[in-house]
C-alpha cells in the first residue's frame, strides 16, 4: 500500500533535468489512461503533490485549453523553477512520445488492416478506461476534506455524467453550467467557515 501523501512529506524536482526526464517517463506511459500514471508518478512515487493538491490541480489543468497533462507538467515545473521549469517539463511531456508517434504511424500504415491490430487496439480502449475509473475510485477519498463535502461532490459528478453522457450536452456547457454551480456553492461554504 502506498504511503498516504497526506501524512507524508512532499518532495519537490531536484533541478529541470529531473522535471525534463520524469514527464518524458511519465509521457512514455501514458498511452490513454494517463490519469492513473500522472497520479501514481507525482503523488505515491515522485511525492511532488499530495492527494488534495494533485485533485486542485489536475482540476484547473482540465479547464485550462490543451491537453490536460501538459498543463500539469508546465503548472509544476513553473511552480519550481519558473518559466524555464515550465519549459523543461514542456519539452519532457512532448519530445519523446512525438518520436514514438512517428515511428508508430509508419509502422501503422503497414498493418493497419490487420484484424489482430484493430482487436489490440479495442483492448486497450478497455484498459484505459478501466484505469481512469480506477484512479477516480481511488481519488474519492480526499473528497471527505473538500469543502463541499463528499456528498455535494458526488452529486456533481452524477449531474455531470448525466449531462455529458445521458443528455449528451457540449463539454464547454457542462463546465460553465455545473462549473459554475459548484463554484458559487464552494464560494458559500468558505464564506461561511471564514465569517463576517
Amino acid at each position: 500500500m502506498p504511503p498516504d501523501s497526506a501524512t507524508t512529506a512532499l518532495r519537490q524536482p531536484r533541478n529541470k533535468a529531473d522535471l525534463f526526464w520524469s514527464f518524458t517517463w511519465l509521457a512514455l506511459q501514458g498511452f490513454g489512461g494517463v490519469i492513473a500514471v500522472v497520479q501514481r508518478e507525482l503523488v505515491e512515487r515522485k511525492r511532488w503533490l499530495s492527494r488534495e493538491q494533485f485533485i486542485e490541480d489536475w482540476a484547473v489543468a482540465q479547464v485550462l485549453p490543451g491537453p490536460n497533462v501538459v498543463n500539469l507538467a508546465m503548472m509544476i515545473g513553473g511552480r519550481h523553477f519558473g518559466l524555464g521549469g515550465a519549459i523543461a517539463a514542456l519539452s519532457g511531456m512532448l519530445l519523446a512520445p512525438l518520436v514514438v508517434v512517428l515511428v508508430l504511424v509508419a509502422l501503422y500504415g503497414q498493418v493497419a488492416e490487420s484484424p489482430m491490430v484493430a482487436g489490440a487496439l479495442r483492448g486497450m480502449g478497455a484498459v484505459a478506461a478501466g484505469l481512469v475509473t480506477a484512479t477516480g475510485i481511488r481519488l474519492m477519498a480526499a473528497l471527505e476534506r473538500n469543502p463541499l463535502g463528499m456528498a455535494t461532490c458526488m452529486g456533481l459528478a452524477a449531474l455531470t455524467f448525466v449531462a455529458i453522457a445521458l443528455l449528451r450536452w457540449p463539454l464547454v456547457w457542462v463546465l460553465l453550467g455545473v462549473g459554475s454551480l459548484a463554484c458559487l456553492r464552494a464560494s458559500q461554504v468558505l464564506a461561511r467557515e471564514v465569517g463576517p
